[in-house]
């Protein structure tokens, strides 16, 4: 397409989840409405779109994982299942007004940096346009991660991921395999469990499970927090506030822990009766090094005659037979991998040009840096959002994409203050220090010292991935710009053929 042919935009904001639509929401409160969010789907909603398996509900509390801006006194559960979430954010999106902007069918295929223009150039599957700010919010939890299976491709039955579910695909009846114990899949077990004639777990690591507090909010509840905001904010508070305090045990004093481990054991003797299974489904290491996961039910499940539980990872597929890392071998008809996301490689780094020529995934791979969670280097007038070290252990997402949220808003003041044509790019000095500071504070965290491997790490043994303090902390240091973190870049002086990217300007501490 000609570069005329092309529409321009002040921002372009990738996926349509609740870190694109904030995002969407955040520019219009700042009086921008000359942008776009490019959809890959034909929906919004995410992560929440996507994953419609048996059972799918959130682990934190509905009234903390909602917008502050947005509250909904209607939550009908404690914890809240995926059609009411999906529910919530497609409710947003009216009532924002955000429906003129979206752009459905639109994955984004690739995008380059013009130094000359100082704006990105954006290849999606429904066109192609130019934008001065990008803001990718596609998230970690996005793209499904499939091991690498021998002999996969020879198995007769059907094959699919959590956030893939086929829903035409009946289970019931069937031997079912499931491939991993993460937390999609401590809610598709018990939620299949009665239905299937055989159901096989493959566990290469147990989780360390808690009870989950769930109940229905009553309609006297719900009339309260629609006649009185302050008791639906005071809930909010109460539910923010218990997990700030619980922060220091998994970044400081990790030994802390232990009482927490003591209630998780007990949890899972009150299902699990017999001994083997018991010690087949006992962690071997600190409590909260990997998610730690919530349910009533999963155990309960597990202790069931239909189920059995094979305490090794799937090393090989022989047509119908699954064979274990331990030899085992088991017949199934179906198998359901519930292994995650590619999180600390995300495929759209493998889509994004930089200034230097190089994809963000090339920068990256010794492992995600950026400064505060949200710009890369050599990457002018891009932020993720959910980006390096922003995940949580405890606590909302929703908390910290309304910091990074605030950040987005003042680096667009900052375009605005600076005047004229002009992009910011972060220092690799900045980069470098808040990434330095980030690996310091992790080292003594639970997420280091707590003997596991999870996915939290990248192929380095690095954490990449969560925030090593509280949410108001994060809330601060993302609270606004700082200029001297930043390279001012201009449009080049001369002609284009004298100057092959753009003149920087040199921004005093």
């Amino acid at each position: 397409m000609a570069e005329r042919e092309r529409r321009h935009v002040r921002v372009a904001v990738i996926g349509s989840g609740f870190g694109g639509l904030g995002a969407a929401i955040r520019l219009r409160r700042q009086g921008i409405t000359d942008f776009v969010v490019l959809e890959r789907a034909d929906a919004v909603g995410g992560t929440w779109r996507d994953n419609t398996y048996p059972g799918c509900a959130c682990d934190v509390p509905s009234h903390l994982y909602s917008f502050s801006f947005a509250p909904n006194p209607e939550w009908p559960r404690n914890f809240s299942g995926q059609p009411h979430i999906r529910a919530y954010l497609e409710r947003v999106t009216d009532t924002f007004g955000l429906r003129p902007h979206l752009r459905f069918n639109s994955e984004v295929l690739g995008m380059r940096w013009d130094a000359e223009a100082l704006h990105w150039e954006v290849e999606t599957a429904g066109g192609a346009l130019t934008a001065d700010v990008v803001v990718s919010a596609t998230g970690p939890l996005s793209d499904p991660k499939v091991p690498d299976i021998p002999g996969l491709d020879t198995f007769p039955g059907t094959v699919s991921h959590s956030a893939r579910w086929d829903h035409d695909d009946d289970l019931r009846g069937k031997r079912v395999a499931m491939i991993g114990t993460g937390a999609s899949a401590i809610q598709i077990v018990p939620a299949i469990q009665p239905d299937v004639e055989r159901l096989t777990l493959f566990q290469r690591t147990p989780p360390w499970v808690l009870p989950r507090a769930d109940r229905k909010i009553s309609a006297a509840e719900k009339w309260l927090h629609t006649k009185l905001p302050a008791t639906r904010a005071a809930r909010r508070g109460l539910l923010w506030g218990i997990r700030e305090l619980q922060v220091s045990a998994f970044t400081k004093r990790p030994n802390e822990l232990g009482l927490i481990e003591f209630l998780a054991r007990n949890h899972m003797k009150k299902a699990i009766k017999e001994p083997v299974l018991r010690a087949a489904l006992t962690p071997d290491y600190r409590i909260g090094c990997k998610r730690i996961l919530l349910s009533n039910t999963y155990y309960p499940a597990l202790a069931q005659p239909n189920v059995e539980v094979v305490a090794a990872g799937l090393k090989e597929v022989r047509g119908s037979t699954l064979v274990g890392s331990d030899g085992s071998e088991t017949e199934a008809d179906a198998i359901v991998f519930g292994t995650g996301f590619h999180v600390t490689d995300m495929p759209i780094a493998q889509r994004v040009t930089g200034a230097n020529g190089t994809t963000l995934a090339e920068e990256w791979k010794d492992g995600m840096e950026s400064l505060r969670g949200t710009s890369a280097a050599g990457f002018p007038n891009f932020l993720t959002l959910i980006g390096p070290n922003t995940g949580l252990g405890n606590s909302s997402m929703i908390l910290m994409i309304e910091a990074q949220l605030n950040y987005l808003a003042d680096f667009m003041r900052q375009l605005d203050v600076l005047g004229g044509k002009i992009a910011l790019d972060a220092r690799p000095s900045a980069v470098q220090e808040w990434n330095h500071m980030i690996q310091q504070r992790m080292a003594r965290t639970v997420w280091s010292t707590g003997g596991c491997d999870s996915w939290y790490l990248d192929a380095g043994g690095r954490n990449t991935t969560v925030w090593p303090g509280t949410t108001g902390e994060f809330k601060k240091v993302t609270r606004q710009v700082d200029l001297a973190e930043y390279e001012v870049l201009r449009p080049p002086a001369g002609p284009p053929a004298d100057r092959t990217d753009g003149t920087r300007t040199e921004v005093a501490a």
